[in-house]
């Protein structure tokens, strides 16, 4: 008897971590250049980095869903839709053993150009970068949005003329406690730090602080350790990687700054997504322009970055890539190559090498990893 139930017991763990190598990947994307449905729904296994193209939001007529959240209990997918002063921010109902997305309904993003968008049970909180301004939106019961209830509109300017005549709100971000919101907005080389009263009706957000950051440097994408202790912001104009440390006060203090530019480089820049492995130890990041390159850095014990390699990212225009969430693979999206170069992760080192294999689609730009 003891011998069947080892069996059983082995056939179930195989089967688990069978059924734990499968995750979906939704992918975003701009619709106004080249031939897209939307949002394309692909199933990736972690475990091969085999890849298989499940759904997508072909009949609904989705506007460049350019960037997508998943909620917590993985129902719904929320995306914004840029389209300059017509943006909307639409919700999906979302079923992920198949994939399929329902469209809720979409309500105007109450600012030019939505690029980020977060959400939680009962907010979805979305950065608009051309019109320089944060709205957030109540949650119905059904997983639709209501219209926005607060919008928070950001004024300034910073001294590159070309890209920071205005204030550019790029992210919002929760603390791991959920107690604050993080908004980057690079047209004020600025960090905001905004109270977060989740129930509220309509001040859901209050300003606490703010963070400046080196001038003409253009805060675009930040993400927190794993252990909440310390903060990284991409700056997107000249590369600046920086290094924060965070208290639970809602507090950010500056300790170091790098750049992620080859010091050999002579050409346009563009830094864009920064992201950690699922273990919290190697920060990547990403510059698109003619650099197109990712920075592979070990994350110390003390917070610092130590730069272990920079890889070509085999593209034009790595706007976002993600890690699955077993860190086996890291996916890069092109912009302007219209696809997803997929490459393997060693997880001991954090080095990347091609696999070869790739997801063809028009403009890929935003990624996101789901359990099934």
């Amino acid at each position: 008897m003891k011998k069947l139930h080892i069996v059983l017991f082995s056939a179930l763990a195989f089967t688990t971590s069978q059924a734990q190598s499968k995750f979906n990947l939704l992918v975003g994307t701009y619709t106004n250049t080249c031939q897209s449905n939307g949002i394309y729904v692909y199933e990736f296994d972690a475990a091969s980095g085999s890849f298989a193209l499940k759904n997508s939001t072909e009949n609904a007529n989705v506007l460049s869903p350019s960037y997508l959240s998943a909620s917590p209990d993985n129902k719904f997918i929320y995306a914004v839709n840029e389209n300059g002063t017509q943006s909307t921010v639409s919700a999906f109902k979302y079923s992920s053993p198949t994939g399929k997305l329902t469209l809720l309904n979409k309500n105007a993003s109450m600012g030019a150009d939505p690029c980020h968008l977060i959400n939680d049970e009962k907010n979805v909180i979305v950065a608009n970068y051309s019109g320089g301004s944060i709205a957030v939106f109540k949650k119905n019961a059904d997983g639709s949005i209501t219209e926005a209830q607060q919008l928070i509109q950001h004024e300034g300017k910073g001294p590159n003329e070309a890209r920071q005549e205005k204030a550019h709100v790029h992210m919002v971000v929760f603390s791991p406690d959920k107690k604050f919101v993080l908004s980057n907005d690079l047209g004020q080389d600025k960090v905001f730090i905004y109270k977060y009263n989740a129930s509220a009706k309509h001040e859901v957000l209050t300003l606490k602080s703010t963070v400046d950051v080196k001038k003409g440097s253009g805060p675009r994408h930040l993400t927190f350790s794993k252990d909440g202790k310390f903060v990284y912001l991409l700056q997107e104009l000249d590369g600046t990687l920086t290094t924060f440390s965070y208290d639970k006060t809602g507090n950010l203090k500056l300790l170091k700054e790098t750049n992620i530019i080859p010091k050999d480089f002579k050409g346009a820049n563009s830094s864009a997504a920064i992201k950690i492995s699922p273990d919290g130890k190697f920060l990547y990041a990403s510059d698109r322009g003619d650099v197109n390159m990712l920075s592979v850095y070990k994350i110390t014990k003390t917070g610092g970055l130590e730069l272990v390699e920079q890889v070509n990212t085999l593209g034009k225009g790595p706007r976002d890539f993600a890690i699955d969430p077993s860190g086996n693979y890291l996916l890069t999206g092109h912009q302007y190559t219209n696809d997803i170069i997929i490459f393997k992760r060693d997880k001991i080192t954090g080095k990347l090498k091609d696999t070869g294999k790739k997801i063809e689609l028009c403009s890929p730009v935003g990624l996101l990893f789901t359990k099934i």
